[in-house]
């Protein structure tokens, strides 16, 4: 799966179901990915403004933030490719 399928289908995630809040692991879980992969995409969307992450550590959607496309800011290289 490219990057930006997947960075597409964190923030529709987020988007279509207001108030969800998901820890780094639990992310993980949720979309199948590698630690390292998963932690670099959240960080790239908190970066983005897309999300914030809160005191606890789980990540929330910033209010009114909208999907973007964000796969060229990412330049991790465990992050080309996603299983």
């Amino acid at each position: 799966m490219r990057i930006d399928d997947v960075l597409q289908r964190i923030q529709c995630e987020f988007v279509e179901m207001p108030g969800l809040r998901l820890t780094a692991a639990q992310a993980q879980r949720l979309w199948g990915l590698e630690r390292d992969v998963c932690n670099a995409l959240l960080g790239a969307l908190v970066d983005a403004k897309f999300l914030l992450q809160a005191r606890d550590g789980s990540f929330i959607r910033m209010e009114g933030a909208r999907p973007t496309r964000l796969a060229p800011m990412i330049r991790d290289s465990q992050t080309q490719a996603v299983a």
